[in-house]
C-alpha cells in the first residue's frame, strides 16, 4: 500500500504546551504534539491515492491540503508523538481503503414461488368469501 518509514519522513512535528490538569508542569512544559502532513506535496502517495485522501478526508483537511492532527493526551512529549502518528497511519490506511463493488444478487426461485403461493391462497380465502353467483 505505501511505506510508513517513508512517510514519517514527511511528517511534521511541533510541541506546544497542552491544557488540562498538571499543575506548574503544564505551564512549563511542551508535551502537546502537533502533527502537519501536506498531501498534495507527498511523494509517497501517487495522483490516485492522493485524489481518494483528498476526498475521504475533506473535512479534516485545509484549503492548502494540509492534515493537522493534535494529541495531548498523555503527560510525555514522547507518548503523544507516538499516539498522534498511529492515529495519522489509521486514518491514511482507512481512507486508502477501496469498498467493494456491491454485487446484486438474483431473487431465489423459491422465494417467487413462495410469495406467488401466498398470494393466490390470499386470493382465494377473499373470494370464497364474497356470496355466490347463482345466475
Amino acid at each position: 500500500m505505501f511505506s510508513e518509514e517513508a512517510i514519517l519522513n514527511e511528517l511534521t512535528f511541533k510541541a506546544i504546551r497542552s491544557s488540562g490538569s498538571g499543575g506548574q508542569h503544564v505551564n512549563k512544559v511542551s508535551s502537546k504534539v502537533e502533527l502537519t502532513f501536506n498531501v498534495l506535496v507527498s511523494l509517497v502517495f501517487n495522483d490516485g491515492q492522493k485524489e481518494r485522501i483528498l476526498i475521504k478526508l475533506q473535512n479534516r483537511l485545509t484549503k492548502e491540503g494540509v492534515l493537522i492532527l493534535q494529541c495531548g493526551e498523555s503527560r510525555s512529549q514522547h507518548k503523544n508523538k507516538e499516539l498522534v502518528i498511529q492515529r495519522f497511519i489509521a486514518l491514511v490506511k482507512d481512507a486508502l481503503k477501496v469498498p467493494k463493488k456491491r454485487k446484486p444478487t438474483k431473487v431465489p426461485k423459491s422465494v417467487i414461488k413462495k410469495r406467488l403461493k401466498s398470494k393466490r391462497k390470499q386470493s382465494e380465502k377473499k373470494s370464497n368469501r364474497q356470496k355466490p353467483d347463482l345466475d
